[in-house]
Parts: C-alpha cells; sequence; structure tokens
C-alpha cells in the first residue's frame, strides 16, 4: 500500500551553472509541490501504513529550512535545481520515514522530478 503525503514550499533559487542568458539564471521564486510516499502493509491492528501526524513531525524541520528562503543559501542547494532538492529532501527524511518509498518536487503543475533512493 502506498501513503503519501503533499506539502508546499515557497522558496526562490537561482539555477548557477546556467548561462546569464537563460532565464533561471536569474533569482526567481516557485511554490513548490513536495509528495512524499510511505511504502508498506497496512498494520492490521491500526488499519494504516503509518501515522500521517508522524510523516508532518519529520517534515517540519525541512519547511521550517526550505520554506520562504532563497534555497541557493541552504548548505547543500547551492545549485538548488528541483532534482537537487528531491535528493536534499530525501537524504534528510529517510532516516526518520523508513517506509519512504518516494519523493516528489513538483515546480509547477506540468513539471517536477520523483526520486526513489
Amino acid at each position: 500500500m502506498d501513503l503519501f503525503a503533499t506539502f508546499e514550499l515557497a522558496s526562490a533559487r537561482t539555477l548557477p551553472a546556467l548561462d546569464a542568458s537563460h532565464p533561471c539564471s536569474r533569482l526567481h521564486g516557485h511554490t513548490f509541490t513536495v509528495i512524499l510516499t510511505m511504502r508498506g502493509p497496512v498494520d492490521p491492528q491500526y488499519g494504516w501504513v503509518m501515522d500521517f501526524a508522524d510523516v508532518e513531525r519529520a517534515w517540519a524541520p525541512l519547511k521550517a529550512a526550505l520554506d520562504h528562503v532563497h534555497l541557493n543559501a541552504v548548505p547543500g542547494l547551492e545549485n538548488a535545481t528541483t532534482e537537487h532538492i528531491a535528493l536534499y529532501i530525501w537524504e534528510r527524511l529517510a532516516p526518520a520515514l523508513p517506509l519512504l518509498h518516494e519523493v516528489e518536487v513538483r515546480e509547477s503543475g506540468r513539471s517536477g522530478v520523483r526520486y526513489r533512493g
């Protein structure tokens, strides 16, 4: 069974590896949608894969670190591509969420990435 929780981050970034003529090389912002998917069996006692409150608790420090900030100033996100954001989230959540199966980060309704460690 897959369980998912959706969160949002409003953040700014630049993509410094790009040529200066590329619009994403300049400071710009996104309201990122982050979808965390946990995969596991349904617990016979509780009837769920895991408690959504545990997912929210694990997410809270990441929201505090990444929401309403310039992502390039966050250590580890100096090149804050959507791919790097997904990896960053995975690396910090996987220890707290052993059932973590996928981190999806959407930078718009039409584009994003999915990472499965």
